[in-house]
C-alpha cells in the first residue's frame, strides 16, 4: 500500500536492522487489570488482537513483574507461565505477522503494594503503602538475574521484544536519584555508580535474548520532581543504556508522586515531545515520545518536527482500536478520541487495581464480553435525549442495524457534555461531540433537534421501543431565601446566562462544583491549549531543563480576582470524591487561586446580607454577591412515567435512570450495554 500523503511520517516504516516496524504508531504500555484476572490471558489476547487489526505497528503490554517482590499478581518467572503468554503473542501475530509485540518488564520497587518490596535504600514513597527493604549485594544480584530470566522467558513466550521501565519512581529510577539512593557503595554515590544498576539490567537482558530481539528502555526524560535527574545525567544514562544494548529509548515524564500533571486532559497535546526531541539529538537509537498525543495530525507533526521516531499512544487505543486504520483511510472525523479524563482507565488502575476500560468506549478490555453484532431482528427505536447516554445508545443500536430516531429539544447534541466543554481544561470534550455527530451520519440515524416529544407523539410514531435519555434537572435545596436574586444555577453560570459577582459561594463541591469554581476564577488562555501557560502554571522549565525539569519556585495560576468559597455539607476533605489521578490537580489549581474549600457546612438561609450557614456548628454569615447552586441533580422521568402509563415499552438510561453524582462513564457504559442486546 502506498504511503498516504496526509501523514507520510506516521505511515513510514522504521528499520531496526534485524527487523522492521510497519509504521510509527506504537500502542504504549497500560496496565489493564486483566493481568491478574482468572480469565485474563484470553481476554488480553482479544484486546491486543483487536488493536492489531486496527493498524498499530507495535504493542507494548502492561507491566509484568519479574519476581514476587517486584509487584503484584501476574509474573513471568517460569516456563509454565510463558506458555500462557503464548495466547497473547499467538493472537497478535495471527492477526498480522508484521506487527511486533513487546512485553514490559515492570519492577515497581518501593511502589509495589507488597510488604516484601525492595529498593536501593529504605526510603518510603509518600504514595506507597510500605517502606522498602534496602537491597544488599546478594539482593541486587538476585534482581539482575530475575530481570534476565524474565526477558529470556518473554522471548520463549513469542514476544518480539521487551521494554524495561526505568522511570516513574519504580525500582530502576530509584537507583538513579540521590533522594531515594542513599548508598555509599558501588551502587550509589556518584551518578556513575547510581546508574550502574539500570545499565547492568540492560546488559544482562541483552546477553540472554541475543542481538535480534527488540530491547526498549523507558527513560525518565524529565522527572517533574525537585531533586530529580539533571539533563547531563539523562544524556549520560541514555548513552550508557544504548551502549549496553538498548535499541530503542522510550521517554517518560514524571514520577508518580510528582506534583505536576502529565496525562490529564488539562495537559496540552504533545506537551512533552520537545524534550524527547532534545534527547533524540544526543543518541543514535530511535526514540519514542508519548503523553497527550491523541489525533493523527498531532502525531504527524511530532514526527515531522523530528521530536521522535515513534509515537506512543496507550489511552487513545483504548478509546478507538481502529485509530490507525481511520487515520490511514482519511477518516479522522470518525476517530473516537481519548479525552484524557482517566475516569475508567488510570483512576481504576490507581484506585485499587480494578479492571481498566474507557469512558468513551466501554468495550475496551471487554472485547470477549461486550460486542455490537448485527441484530437478528431490526426494530424501530426512538431515543429521547441526545446527551452522552442517548448518543451512546443511538449509535450502538444503529450500528447493529436498528432504525433509530434521536430526539432532543435543544439545538445541538451533547447534553451535559455541552457544559463540560466550556470549562477551561476540558476542551477535549469537543472531540467526543464531533465523533458522535459523525456517527449519526455514518449510521443513518434520524436526528431531530429542537423537537420536544411527548408520550402521545411517540405512541403515534409506531416505535417498537422508546429509550428515555432525558437526563437530569439540577436539585434546588429547600432553604429559606433560595429564590433570592443572588441565587443562580450552575447551568446558567456555565452557559453565561446569569452574571456572577465578585464575592461568590458555590453550594456543592462535587465535580460540577469544582468545574464552576475553575470557570469563574479562570483568567487568560487555557493551559490545556497553550504549552507556555501550562508550564508556568506547574513550574516546568522546558527551555533550560533544570534538575528534575522544575523551577523549584511555587507556580502561580492566573486568577480574575474573584473571592470564591467552595462549600460542602460532608465533613470529609473537600474534593475527596474526585478522580484519583486528576482530583489533586483541581484542588491544587483552586488553592493557588485563593479559592477557600470549606467542609462541614449547614445551609440556613439566603438574604440581602448573604448566605447564612453553620460551619461545624458555628454560625457564620458569608457576605456574597452570588450563590451558585451545585447541589446535585434529580432524574427527569416525566416522559418515562407517561410512556409506561400509556403502555409503551420504554427503557431508562443515563441521568434519567440514575442522577446522583452525574457520571458520563456510567451513563455511556449502561447505554452501550443495553443497546448491545436490544
Amino acid at each position: 500500500m502506498p504511503t498516504p500523503t496526509r501523514y507520510p511520517h506516521l505511515f513510514s516504516p522504521l528499520d531496526l536492522g534485524f527487523t522492521r516496524l510497519k509504521n510509527r504508531v506504537l500502542m504504549g504500555s497500560m496496565h489493564t487489570g486483566l493481568e491478574e484476572a482468572e480469565d485474563g490471558f484470553p481476554r488480553m489476547a482479544a484486546y491486543y488482537a483487536e488493536r492489531v487489526r486496527g493498524g498499530v505497528g507495535m504493542i507494548i503490554t502492561g507491566g509484568i513483574p519479574p519476581n514476587e517482590e517486584g509487584g503484584f499478581g501476574a509474573k513471568l518467572s517460569t516456563p509454565e507461565v510463558a506458555d500462557q503468554h503464548r495466547l497473547i503473542t499467538g493472537a497478535v501475530h495471527a492477526a498480522d505477522a508484521d506487527v511486533k509485540i513487546c512485553m514490559q518488564i515492570l519492577h515497581m520497587g518501593a511502589l509495589a503494594p507488597n510488604p516484601a518490596c525492595v529498593a536501593p535504600s529504605a526510603v518510603k514513597s509518600r504514595i506507597a503503602p510500605f517502606t522498602p527493604q534496602a537491597l544488599d549485594e546478594a539482593g541486587i544480584e538476585k534482581q539482575l538475574a530475575d530481570f534476565a530470566r524474565c526477558a529470556a522467558l518473554a522471548r520463549q513466550a513469542g514476544y518480539d521484544g521487551v521494554e524495561i521501565i526505568g522511570s516513574a519512581g519504580y525500582l530502576l529510577s530509584t537507583f538513579l536519584v540521590e533522594k531515594t539512593n542513599l548508598r555509599t557503595d558501588a551502587w550509589g554515590g556518584s551518578f556513575g555508580h547510581r546508574m550502574r544498576f539500570p545499565v547492568e539490567v540492560v546488559r544482562r537482558v541483552r546477553a540472554v535474548v541475543g542481538p535480534d530481539f527488540i530491547l526498549i528502555f523507558r527513560i525518565s526524560a524529565m522527572d517533574m520532581l525537585e531533586g530529580g535527574l539533571a539533563w547531563d545525567e539523562i544524556v549520560t544514562l541514555a548513552r550508557a543504556v544504548e551502549a549496553a544494548g538498548a535499541n530503542i529509548l522510550s521517554t517518560h515524564f514524571c514520577w508518580h508522586e510528582a506534583p505536576v500533571p502529565t496525562i490529564a486532559t488539562m495537559v496540552p497535546r504533545a506537551a512533552f515531545a520537545s524534550v524527547t526531541g532534545r534527547l533524540r539529538r544526543a543518541v543514535t537509537v530511535p526514540l519514542i515520545t508519548s503523553n497527550r498525543i491523541n489525533m493523527p495530525e498531532v502525531a504527524e507533526s511530532v514526527l515531522a518536527r523530528g521530536d521522535a521516531d515513534l509515537v506512543s499512544m496507550a489511552r487513545p487505543m483504548l478509546a478507538d482500536p481502529e485509530w490507525v486504520n481511520k487515520a490511514r483511510e482519511g477518516r479522522e472525523d470518525e476517530i473516537n478520541t481519548c479525552i484524557g479524563c482517566n475516569q475508567a482507565c488510570l483512576d481504576h488502575t490507581f484506585g485499587g487495581y480494578k479492571q481498566v476500560s474507557c469512558l468513551v468506549n466501554p468495550r475496551a478490555c471487554n472485547e470477549t464480553l461486550l460486542n455490537y453484532g448485527p441484530t437478528p431482528a431490526r426494530k424501530r427505536l426512538a431515543v429521547v435525549g441526545a446527551g452522552p447516554a442517548g448518543l451512546a445508545y443511538a449509535t450502538v443500536a444503529a450500528q447493529r442495524g436498528h432504525a433509530v430516531t434521536l430526539f432532543d429539544s435543544a439545538a445541538e447534541i451533547g447534553g451535559q457534555f455541552n457544559l463540560a466543554k466550556r470549562i477551561p481544561g476540558k476542551e477535549e470534550f469537543f472531540e467526543t461531540l464531533r465523533y458522535y455527530r459523525r456517527m449519526i451520519d455514518v449510521h443513518g440515524i434520524d436526528l431531530r433537534l429542537g423537537t420536544r416529544v411527548d408520550a402521545a407523539a411517540l405512541q403515534a410514531g409506531g416505535f417498537d421501543e422508546v429509550i428515555v435519555a432525558t437526563g437530569i434537572t439540577p436539585r434546588r435545596p429547600e432553604i429559606e431565601g433560595i429564590q433570592h436574586a443572588k441565587v443562580v444555577s450552575y447551568i446558567d453560570v456555565i452557559l453565561g446566562r446569569k452574571p456572577v459577582g465578585q464575592r461568590v459561594a458555590i453550594m456543592g463541591a462535587g465535580g460540577i462544583g469544582f468545574d464552576v469554581a475553575e470557570l469563574i476564577t479562570h483568567a487568560g488562555p487555557s493551559g490545556a491549549t497553550d504549552i507556555d501557560v501550562f508550564a508556568r502554571e506547574w513550574g516546568i522549565d522546558f527551555a533550560n531543563h533544570p534538575r528534575g525539569g522544575v523551577t523549584g519556585v511555587l507556580p502561580q495560576v492566573a486568577s480574575n480576582g474573584r473571592s470564591v468559597m467552595l462549600l460542602q455539607r460532608k465533613t470529609d476533605p473537600v474534593g475527596k470524591t474526585l478522580g484519583r489521578t486528576t482530583g489533586w490537580t483541581h484542588r491544587m489549581t483552586l488553592a493557588r487561586r485563593g479559592v477557600r474549600l470549606v467542609n462541614g457546612v449547614e445551609y440556613l438561609k439566603v438574604d440581602d446580607a448573604g448566605l447564612h450557614v453553620r460551619v461545624f456548628g458555628e454560625p457564620q454569615l458569608l457576605e456574597v454577591d452570588t450563590l451558585i447552586v451545585c447541589a446535585g441533580q434529580l432524574p427527569l422521568r416525566t416522559l418515562y412515567d407517561d410512556l409506561v402509563a400509556a403502555g409503551v415499552k420504554a427503557t431508562l438510561v443515563g441521568g434519567a435512570f440514575e442522577a446522583s453524582e452525574l457520571d458520563a462513564k456510567r451513563a455511556i457504559d449502561q447505554a452501550s450495554r443495553l443497546a448491545a442486546v436490544v
